[in-house]
């Protein structure tokens, strides 16, 4: 039988999403967690998987349009099997749009064929290897060659040019003054991706720089201000953050750690493993929180209306740096998961997160969020609650610092970190018996081994 897939619901505020880009197309077979499409939000370029097995037998909306969250996108059944008539539109609630800017960019994709077809090169083997290049580019460079930098002379208006880019790398390329004709693509024929201009910007010569001054010459100080346009992502970020605060009653409980026995168990365990599985103080961190947060389930918790609703799953949101902003990855049943488990989903996670590339299921589902600036060597501060959740933890750097144990004064590792709860949900004890909890994982840690 034929299955209906939607536009997901990808976060607590999404309302819509950009259908990007057709990766299966009509007549073709797909199986279950496949990639059907890509489609951009306020905050990422997501890949949306097929649920079911079979073949594409519609797509129901255009590349370049604007869905609304639940609404049609395609449907996946039996060869052969009879599809029927997309439902009709009632009240605006299927209404689709497409944007001028994804317009063209799906008529220019129509015009060089799918994606597969453009895969067909007679001297290339793949676009990833030698991706196509615009007719001004220079010869396509070796695998050991870097992205061509981008000029600086165009004025913004050219930065979108003729090249063919995704629209969150034309909005890039566009913010950062960069004339994408001259940014080698390695998306699907050719296309130039946020990758693509992100590598371009870390070239020497990707922004204009003022030339350094000789000696004794005077610096030349602009007077003007600079207006800067706000990325989707930081408007989403504002809009959601604006109102938590109004609509939260926030209170802040703040503990200090002893670190000492968890700083050298983690030493001890990373002898053991390779480089790309060697945990962080975070990784202990989300396990600690995840097997506190079974005594205190209100802190796991949500309010709707007058009633208080406990999660039956521990699933640790972890804000994650991309650029732009913070995006917020889920460890799904992080109780039950080893230390190593929870840190390879979190690596792997936020790297598709800072690609632009995340799944779905990477950013739904938290019911407690946690929020770790330790690499920048922070003594402490507080974050504001991840709505619908009722609590979230601001944890600070691990530090070496002088300690006072038994009337000595000797170094130790100490940390703090503050919890931010909904004064609705819970109260100033019940918080502050959570942070003392928290410390019996933390600074006895083989406890969260056995």
């Amino acid at each position: 039988m034929a299955e209906t897939i939607n536009m997901p619901k990808l976060g607590f505020d999404m309302a819509e999403g950009t259908l990007v880009r057709w990766v299966k197309q009509v007549g073709e077979n797909i199986n279950k967690g496949d990639v059907l499409a890509e489609i951009e939000t306020d905050k990422a370029t997501v890949e949306v998987e097929s649920p079911a097995s079979g073949v594409v037998l519609q797509h129901m909306v255009d590349q370049g349009t604007v869905v609304p969250v639940n609404a049609p996108i395609a449907v996946v059944g039996a060869a052969g099997e009879k599809v029927e008539a997309a439902p009709a539109k009632e009240d605006g609630k299927q209404k689709v749009e497409a944007k001028p800017e994804a317009k063209a960019e799906a008529v220019a994709d129509a015009r060089q064929g799918t994606p597969e077809q453009q895969a067909q090169p007679k001297a290339v083997s793949s676009p990833q290897e030698t991706p196509a290049q615009p007719a001004a580019a220079p010869p396509t460079p070796t695998p050991t060659q870097q992205p061509a930098a981008p000029t600086t002379s165009p004025p913004p208006a050219e930065a979108t040019g003729p090249a063919k880019a995704s629209p969150l790398a034309k909005k890039i390329a566009k913010d950062n003054n960069i004339n994408l004709a001259n940014v080698q693509g390695t998306g699907p024929g050719g296309r130039v991706v946020r990758k693509d201009v992100e590598a371009a910007l870390s070239q020497p010569a990707a922004v204009s720089r003022p030339s350094a001054p000789t000696a004794y010459a005077q610096v030349a100080v602009t007077q003007e201000d600079k207006v800067i346009q706000t990325t989707k992502l930081r408007q989403a970020i504002g809009r959601r953050l604006v109102e938590s605060k109004q609509s939260i009653p926030h209170f802040y409980v703040t503990n200090e750690y002893k670190m000492d026995a968890l700083m050298a168990m983690r030493k001890q365990a990373n002898e053991y493993l390779p480089d790309n599985e060697k945990l962080s103080v975070n990784d202990f961190i989300l396990k600690a929180v995840a097997l506190t947060l079974r005594q205190f389930p209100n802190l796991n918790a949500t309010i709707k209306g007058n009633e208080v609703i406990q999660f039956g799953h521990v699933n640790v949101g972890v804000a994650v740096t991309v650029p732009g902003g913070l995006m917020t990855v889920v460890v799904k049943d992080t109780d039950q998961k080893m230390l190593r488990q929870i840190s390879a989903e979190v690596k792997t996670m936020a790297a598709r997160a800072r690609d632009g590339k995340v799944k779905p299921d990477d950013v739904d589902g938290s019911t407690f969020s946690t929020s770790n600036l330790g690499m920048y060597d922070v003594e402490d501060f507080i974050a504001i609650i991840n709505p619908p959740e009722a609590a979230i933890l601001a944890i600070s750097s691990a530090r070496e610092v002088p300690v006072v144990d038994n009337g000595q004064v000797k170094p130790g590792w100490r940390m703090k970190a503050t919890v931010s709860v909904d004064h609705r949900v819970s109260d100033g004890a019940e918080a502050a018996q959570f942070m003392q909890k928290l410390a019996e994982f933390l600074e006895n840690p083989v406890r969260m081994l056995v």
